[in-house]
């Protein structure tokens, strides 16, 4: 099968009008650095392209009165260097200048990153630690949901076929609250991500844990949240030593789930040091 069509799509309007005529024939091209590898290995063969790089409405940071909402188009470098994302969200920032290479930041997108459903998808994990949902849109109208339940199994996402990803969007981050993120690649030149941690956390005057939220990426079929561990260290005071116990518990759970697998002995040990690298940073953002 070969493509037909390629649709340039001015408006969000058109992108939907599109998908919804063509349904399981097309294809959303934005930053096409992964559909078009798969288009060369024939992983997909869409008979349209609908290409939704120029559409205003998916390609804007908002900052809202209460939240924060990305646009599903929006680049890693955009992210990287916005100054509309203040430093308590340096987690989201750094993850998105790991992406890769500065090419594929330049044209790459956050929605693409969330839609591949790897497991290995770098801004994933900021995203989940920000409780962030997703907004999904189709002609029939719109719909939110949280972005953790978007992910039905590696590479499937929980989207029809006349659906798009058009933005995320999550809280702003209060003067108590922070982001922190810490990625091990195998290599420091394009590394894809062998374990990312993510931790946003809000802590009071005493350093006592008031809220966190953990996510995690490379650790299971998509990114996830570690809600065991968050139990674990909520109301907790965060020094150092208790920062460690905490790190032996992530350890314990990851080794749970990655039981039988060759990559339980050194993923776990190395869950470690991504976590409390991530922590500590959050606690820096927090007392800068």
């Amino acid at each position: 099968m070969k493509i037909k069509e390629v649709i340039k799509a001015k408006d969000l309007n058109e992108a939907l009008l599109s998908l919804d005529k063509y349904r399981d024939k097309s294809k959303l091209i934005a930053g096409g650095t992964d559909i078009v590898i798969d288009l060369k290995h024939k992983k997909v063969l869409p008979e349209v392209l609908i290409d939704i790089s120029d559409v205003e409405e998916l390609s804007q940071i908002k900052i809202e009165e209460s939240y924060v909402e990305i646009g599903a188009a929006v680049t890693f470098t955009k992210i990287e260097k916005s100054k509309k994302l203040d430093n308590r969200l340096k987690g989201l920032k750094e993850a998105s200048r790991l992406v890769g290479s500065p090419q594929i930041r330049n044209l790459g997108t956050i929605g693409g990153n969330i839609c591949n459903v790897s497991p290995a998808a770098d801004t994933v994990p900021p995203l989940l630690a920000l409780d962030s949902i997703a907004v999904v849109m189709s002609v029939e109208g719109k719909r939110e949901v949280p972005l953790q339940e978007l992910f039905l199994d590696k590479g499937k996402i929980d989207l029809k076929e006349n659906e798009l990803l058009h933005s995320i969007k999550f809280s702003k981050l209060q003067k108590n609250q922070a982001l922190g993120f810490s990625k091990l690649g195998l290599r420091k030149a394009l590394a894809i991500s062998r374990i990312a941690t993510s931790v946003c956390i809000e802590i009071d005057e005493d350093n006592r844990c008031k809220e966190i939220r953990i996510g995690s990426g490379a650790l299971g079929k998509y990114g996830l949240r570690e809600k065991s561990t968050e139990d674990f260290i909520r109301d907790k005071i965060l020094d150092e030593n208790f920062i460690e116990e905490s790190a032996r518990f992530l350890k314990s759970e990851i080794e749970k789930r990655l039981e039988g697998r060759s990559s339980k002995e050194f993923k776990s040990e190395a869950v470690m040091g991504t976590f409390k690298k991530a922590i500590r940073e959050a606690i820096q953002l927090i007392k800068a």
